[in-house]
């Protein structure tokens, strides 16, 4: 027994071990900062900050498909932009639908693989105008794929937005578009990882009987490397006269209807003449020379007033005031 008993030096050897071990314990705090380990390499992260030059981009991008969609369906329609949104892939993802038109495609010389989305409204809507209807009659969306109509469609909308896209963004970088492959469920692409932040600009297209959405999803790491470009803005081209479009309207104008009227004579007379004045009465006129046509009360053609091909008929002699009219063509198209 009086083996087991410890020495003194033995007993201080312990209790500077317990001591020891306390005061390791004290200098552990408690995580009461919310603190948690970082992964520099993971995906999951905030992209802060505007970025003005995409916002630009996309302007001009939305003015030049309404001109494209407008030749495309002679027909108008309203693109509006929606804010440009960061979001992970994964949750981008779970917002389409099935069947949507998704396609994988490359903008060179970015490296990366972004999607250029058409929903199923926009498709059935733009097939229907393309035909000639009116909205009146909803396609079934769910449940089944496109037609090869319906494909065929798809493939000269996306070489429209195509080009457009591309014209847009010349003044930024010159971009080489290509697609990689079409997809119908949005579970069958991967462009990015689940936690990867990708760039969501949304174009919503108002045409007669329907409309839809345009969604191009861009990874965030396909934009770094120009990230300064986007984030430092560009001139806005707001005020440049579309000239695509004027073109566009003054091709309409020419096609509409105008009402023009030929005034062939006046002649005052007594107010007690015209009282008296009973059926079977002549009124002797002098017919003149020369008559005016006018379109909403402007003179525009002067001209004889005789027959032809037993029709009364008008023989155009001189235009009148053609830089009246072009004015006020002008000004109609401005507004």
């Amino acid at each position: 027994m009086v083996k087991d008993v410890l020495s003194q030096d033995e007993v201080d050897a312990l209790l500077q071990g317990l001591s020891g071990e306390d005061a390791a314990a004290e200098e552990v705090p408690a995580d009461s900062s919310g603190v948690r380990p970082y992964d520099l390499a993971s995906q999951d992260r905030i992209v802060r900050g505007r970025m003005p030059t995409l916002e630009v981009i996309n302007e001009r991008f939305a003015r030049l498909w309404r001109v494209g969609l407008f030749n495309f369906l002679r027909r108008s329609s309203e693109i509006s932009v929606a804010s440009v949104r960061l979001m992970k892939y994964s949750e981008f993802i779970r917002t389409l639908v099935v069947p949507s038109n998704l396609n994988l495609v490359q903008l060179k010389p970015l490296r990366g693989t972004a999607l250029f989305i058409f929903d199923p409204r926009l498709i059935f809507s733009v097939v229907d105008n393309y035909f000639g209807g009116d909205g009146r009659f909803q396609a079934r969306i769910e449940g089944r794929d496109f037609t090869p109509l319906e494909q065929r469609i798809i493939s000269r909308m996306l070489d429209m937005v195509f080009k457009e896209y591309k014209i847009a963004w010349n003044p930024v970088l010159p971009l080489e578009i290509e697609v990689t492959r079409s997809e119908v469920n949005p579970q069958f692409v991967n462009i990015a990882t689940p936690t990867e932040v990708v760039i969501v600009s949304t174009f919503d297209v108002e045409i007669e009987g329907g409309g839809g959405s345009l969604h191009i999803c861009i990874p965030y790491s396909m934009i770094e490397p120009i990230r300064d470009q986007m984030t430092t803005g560009m001139t806005t081209d707001r005020n440049e006269v579309d000239h695509r479009w004027m073109q566009a309207l003054q091709s309409e104008m020419r096609e509409a209807e105008v009402e023009m009227r030929v005034e062939l004579l006046q002649r005052s007379i007594l107010v007690r003449e015209l009282l008296q004045m009973r059926v079977g009465d002549v009124l002797p006129v002098d017919m003149p020379e020369t008559v005016v046509a006018r379109v909403d009360g402007i003179p525009v053609l002067a001209g004889e007033f005789g027959q032809h091909d037993d029709h009364m008929a008008l023989k155009v002699r001189q235009r009148l005031m053609p830089e009246v009219v072009k004015e006020r063509s002008s000004l109609a198209l401005a507004r």
